[in-house]
């Protein structure tokens, strides 16, 4: 058996790669790198716009926190802890926090669109129904009624928002207060 050198080449290389497919496998590589290339490149652009969202996302937090130091308690507001041995402040945070009744500029805000527009809150706590009674007084309010009344029922975690009644905090103990200073 007298194998030539040409037999070695036939014999060695592939029907797929041969003279003729040298060229198809040329313009596979580089249709490949381009596609790697590119892809770097959109992940590039993509990661540089995400961390573009991410500094705008800051920069708007930075000024809410700003605005958040426009608002110093004493001055522009009052908040009044009471009667803490019969429940602590984390739990009247909760309920005030299910309320969405937290965020002082919110609070302080007098636009009717975007803000709660409230001059004073109490916080009543009703030990029998294990419920924290807020009674909401909005600027403008008279005779010492509330806007609106809601409450945050503490065993089931949930708002009790059309089963409030004054008898669920009339003689109750108030336990925060909430109140706005300046006009």
């Amino acid at each position: 058996m007298d194998i030539t050198n040409r037999d070695v080449r036939e014999i060695t290389m592939s029907k797929y790669f041969n003279k003729k497919t040298v060229p198809y496998w040329i313009i596979a590589v580089l249709v490949i790198l381009i596609a790697i290339i590119l892809a770097v490149h959109f992940k590039a652009n993509s990661s540089s716009q995400t961390t573009t969202a991410t500094v705008k996302t800051s920069s708007s937090s930075e000024k809410a926190s700003s605005s958040t130091k426009k608002y110093v308690a004493g001055k522009d507001y009052k908040i009044t802890y009471s009667n803490t041995n019969l429940i602590d402040k984390a739990t009247i945070q909760k309920g005030l926090k299910a309320s969405y009744l937290t965020d002082i500029n919110d609070l302080m805000n007098t636009d009717q669109q975007t803000g709660s527009n409230m001059a004073k809150i109490e916080v009543y706590y009703n030990k029998d129904k294990n419920l924290l009674v807020e009674r909401l007084f909005k600027n403008g309010y008279k005779d010492n009624q509330p806007t609106q009344t809601v409450g945050y029922d503490l065993q089931k975690h949930a708002m009790n928002l059309d089963k409030t009644f004054g008898n669920d905090y009339l003689n109750q103990p108030l336990v925060y207060t909430w109140e706005k200073l300046t006009k």
